[in-house]
């Protein structure tokens, strides 16, 4: 097991985010919990963290506030020391599902700024506290980011929310790009049709989709099971890789004909 791993997981008091600090903390990082207050549900996890053993603090702060980034992650770092990893999970759908032609502003920057513009500056952000220090080659250090199948795939219901995971997409391939020199490894883990809180609402539909052919294993997934892409990948036990795109979608967006 790889020791002086410590991530920061954002999004993480419940959902796809807190199956990935399980994980994560299963394989022995250190966890550093964010959402955007401190609130029973943040504490919630973090006590679920604590049961697997693993060192965790709490760090709420909105994403979508970038002047709040560098100041977390040194918080962060003082409490559980260098940061070796990112995931950028926090995300929020559509304010009103419908026709992209009466989709309002708000909603649009809503999704934006959390899905994409809070992406592109806390991995800035991270990225530069790496570069500003010695790090070990003996340790593994990257960036996870969690969009969407809708990152390719299009929802017209939801046009904002996909445009917004596309974006993230490309910055994912960006910092690929510009980190590989410095040996930080880039992911775009792409869920399907995962059973969360969000897709609550439309999650018998989805699984019903599912048994139907929308996916090529007929059912919806868990967060655990994202989670356990995610802790592989920042474990380095996908070596020689960077800026893939990871499916977490049972096959679904598989061309078929």
């Amino acid at each position: 097991m790889k020791q002086n791993l410590v991530a920061l997981v954002t999004g993480s008091s419940r959902g796809i985010g807190l199956g990935i600090a399980c994980e994560l903390a299963k394989r022995g990082f250190s966890i550093a919990l964010n959402g955007p207050v401190m609130d029973e549900e943040l504490q919630a996890a973090k006590r679920k963290i604590e049961m697997l053993g693993a060192p965790v603090t709490i760090a709420p702060f909105d994403v979508a506030d970038i002047t709040q980034h560098e100041r977390s992650l040194e918080k962060i770092e003082k409490v559980l020391g260098p940061l070796t990893t990112l995931v950028n999970n926090a995300g929020v759908g559509v304010l009103e599902r419908g026709d992209p032609l009466n989709v309002k502003p708000e909603s649009f920057d809503r999704c934006m700024n959390v899905n994409a513009r809070a992406v592109f500056f806390l991995t800035q952000a991270f990225a530069r506290k790496l570069l500003s220090r010695e790090r070990s080659k003996d340790i593994f250090h990257s960036v996870l980011t969690v969009t969407s199948s809708n990152a390719i795939a299009a929802a017209v219901p939801r046009s904002e929310y996909c445009a917004s995971k596309a974006a993230a997409s490309m910055i994912t391939k960006t910092f690929a790009v510009r980190l590989g020199g410095e040996d930080i490894h880039v992911y775009d883990i792409q869920p399907g049709l995962i059973e969360t809180d969000m897709t609550a609402p439309v999650i018998e539909q989805y699984a019903q989709r599912a048994k139907d052919g929308l996916t090529v294993l007929p059912r919806v997934g868990q967060p655990s099971e994202v989670g356990c892409i995610a802790a592989t990948l920042a474990s380095g036990d996908l070596p020689y890789t960077t800026g893939q795109v990871i499916s977490a979608d049972a096959g679904m967006l598989i061309p078929r004909f």
